[in-house]
């Protein structure tokens, strides 16, 4: 049983299954995080949705990259929850399903070539107040 965080779910509502993976990027006691602009304004554990035919480790590459501009190595899954959410720059209501892999950050390219992201490293104990997302916070907390 995948564990939820977030808003309940509505029964109202049809929801689409959106499978993601997020990354927890550790360099000594600080985290990289990203921070979107738009559609609201927040903190995050870089990731996103992995596309249909898309390999998920794959996917965390493109995703840490196109958020941070870093590449990462060494990913190792350490969980996975579920949240329930809607998802306005797809005009979606999501049952996201989310896999979380631990990370070395290796080398940073460049600045992320996603528009509106802006790569963030906190110390730790900031980044767990930060992140806008429980089940993030619920992960983050594991590294205190």
């Amino acid at each position: 049983m995948i564990p939820r965080y977030g808003e309940p779910v509505d029964s109202r509502r049809r929801y689409r299954v959106r499978p993601g993976i997020y990354a927890v990027l550790l360099r000594g006691r600080d985290v990289l995080l990203t921070h979107q602009a738009e559609p609201i304004p927040e903190f995050q554990l870089p990731g996103g949705g992995v596309d249909p035919g898309e390999n998920p480790i794959s996917a965390l590459h493109r995703e840490v990259f196109e958020e941070t501009g870093w590449t990462i190595g060494t990913p190792r899954r350490v969980g996975a929850f579920r949240r329930f959410t809607y998802m306005p720059e797809y005009d979606l209501w999501a049952e996201k399903v989310c896999q979380i892999y631990v990370a070395r950050p290796a080398r940073r390219i460049g600045p992320p070539t996603e528009a509106g992201h802006t790569e963030i490293w906190a110390p730790l104990e900031a980044a767990v107040e930060l992140v806008a997302n429980v089940g993030d916070r619920a992960f983050l907390e594991r590294y205190l």
